[in-house]
């Protein structure tokens, strides 16, 4: 069998371009109907009051999960600077009434460089 290189297999291969044209297809097919049905639900309803909840509450629990239970160069972080540094960011986020959310980012990120810088250089 002749040996073909890795891109030219990937081109012709049909069942790679029917999953991207289906992928294409359900993403924008749930896109247009979101902004088909964007108009028409009231801001002020319980079932847009009952998604914002859930949203919140999944933005909430894997906030807790990313803390609590990390994966990657984030579990070499001990709990407690975790934890420290979460309580630093929520304090600067609550600190202020306007214009919170990219100084809190900034405090939790820069407390973990701070710490990473200080664990591998001092």
């Amino acid at each position: 069998m002749p040996e073909t290189s890795d891109l030219s297999t990937m081109f012709n291969d049909a069942g790679m371009w029917a999953a991207l044209i289906a992928a294409c297809i359900g993403t924008y097919l749930w896109r247009g109907l979101g902004v088909f049905l964007s108009g028409k639900i009231s801001q002020d309803s319980e079932l847009f009051n009952w998604l914002s909840a859930v949203t919140y509450a999944m933005v909430a629990a894997l906030t807790l999960r990313i803390i609590l239970l990390p994966v990657g160069l984030l579990a070499t972080v001990p709990m407690p600077i975790r934890i420290g540094v979460t309580v630093l960011a929520v304090l600067v986020m609550i600190s202020k009434k306007e214009k919170r959310m990219v100084p809190a980012l900034l405090t939790g990120t820069i407390g973990l460089v701070l710490y990473g810088l200080w664990i591998n250089y001092i």
